[in-house]
């Protein structure tokens, strides 16, 4: 578990860099948007203080009135309407409008401008005013996106990143495996002929038969343990045959090697064949290693229930125990490779069962259902055909 969580921090503290990059990012382009929110109202202001000097001009073109009208004109982004005292639109500058919509887009405009800015009043005399309208340039309302755009890259960034590393982490463990599983099988290989020899070398003697018959069995269950090694890594062959028959087999051999206060019962239709393409040297895997857990999750008498429906095209196999239960925040975790609740092993039982019922049967294995204090149900789903 220790190692499950290491990575889970790894992750935590990646995903927590990106939200702090991209809620830095936001805070300062708010800081700056807010500065150019203000500078484009000054803008507006002057804009329109230069528009009431224009309009207060009635000396016969004596003032000169360059100055004011580069103001005026030195605005080329910022949308401006401005109306009378009954809201009748006078004229605009910076919007873009078909002629024949004029009236509807500056109409649309204007609700909206309401909608955002506080008018600018232009004092023309005591009894004459006239109203600026204005929203922010096309630069500021883009700005406003940049965080979330720049958000949005940095964790896709981080995203990929972590696909890539992780993929190429898996692929190099998978070879690590891979080469580790197959050294295994051959090393198993030379000890498990001699012992095979000996069996019969014991069965010359008078000895017991039911002793060198148990003897017997634990030879045939290390020559399927080497065989299941030295098909790691390859496509295993799917036959498709009766699959009572592994779990009748597999059950009986846990049942002489378990503790007495454990029960098995195995639920299923005698009289009927539950074919469906599997391999059993690796589906027994499976089964073996979801009974050991059970048995580690009772933690005195109990009973480990296998059973076995067929539904439409599907086989689906349920196995339970009275054990201690999963909280149902582990549910996905629990098949992670490094988890483990247990003080001894390495947390691959389950993700080694979960990868040779999704990627090699294409079938689905998942929690059913799980109580603390009361147990756990798994379901494997198998397609028929």
């Amino acid at each position: 578990m220790e190692l499950y969580f290491k990575k889970r921090r790894w992750k935590l503290l990646l995903l927590i860099s990106a939200v702090l990059i991209g809620a830095g990012s936001l805070l300062y382009t708010n800081w700056l948007i807010g500065q150019m929110s203000v500078q484009e109202r000054k803008s507006v202001e002057l804009w329109a203080e230069a528009m009431k000097r224009l309009v207060d001009t009635d000396d016969g073109g004596k003032q000169d009135l360059t100055f004011h009208q580069t103001i005026m004109g030195n605005n080329t982004t910022i949308p401006i309407i401005y109306t009378d005292e009954n809201g009748t639109i006078l004229g605009d500058r910076n919007i873009k409008y078909n002629e024949k919509r004029r009236e509807t887009v500056l109409q649309h405009e204007l609700a909206k401008m309401k909608s955002q800015k506080a008018p600018i009043e232009i004092v023309l005399s005591a009894n004459v005013s006239q109203y600026l309208y204005y929203r922010d340039s096309n630069l500021l309302q883009n700005l406003r996106y940049f965080p979330l755009v720049q958000f949005g890259v940095i964790m896709l960034f981080i995203s990929v990143s972590y696909f890539a590393f992780s993929t190429s982490r898996k692929a190099e463990q998978n070879q690590v495996w891979v080469g580790m599983s197959k050294e295994t099988a051959h090393q198993l290989g030379t000890p498990i002929s001699s012992l095979m020899a000996w069996v019969e070398i014991l069965k010359m003697k008078n000895i017991d038969e039911n002793m060198i018959e148990e003897i017997q069995k634990d030879v045939s269950r290390l020559e399927k343990i080497t065989e299941r090694f030295s098909k790691i890594g390859s496509a295993p062959e799917l036959i498709t045959n009766d699959l009572k028959q592994v779990l009748q087999s597999t059950i009986s051999y846990l049942e002489k090697r378990s503790s007495k206060k454990v029960r098995f019962e195995l639920g299923l239709d005698e009289t009927i064949r539950y074919d469906v393409p599997h391999n059993a040297a690796l589906f027994s895997w499976v089964i073996e290693n979801l009974c050991k857990n059970a048995i580690d999750a009772i933690e005195s008498d109990g009973i480990i229930k296998l059973q076995l429906l067929q539904k439409n095209d599907h086989l689906m196999l349920d196995i339970s125990d009275n054990g201690k239960g999963i909280p149902k925040s582990q549910f996905k975790t629990i098949f992670e490779p490094g988890f483990t609740t247990k003080k001894r092993g390495w947390g691959l039982g389950l993700s080694l069962s979960k990868r040779i019922i999704e990627n090699y049967h294409q079938g689905k294995i998942f929690i059913r259902q799980s109580e603390v204090g009361k147990g756990t149900t798994f379901r494997i789903v198998l397609r028929r055909h």
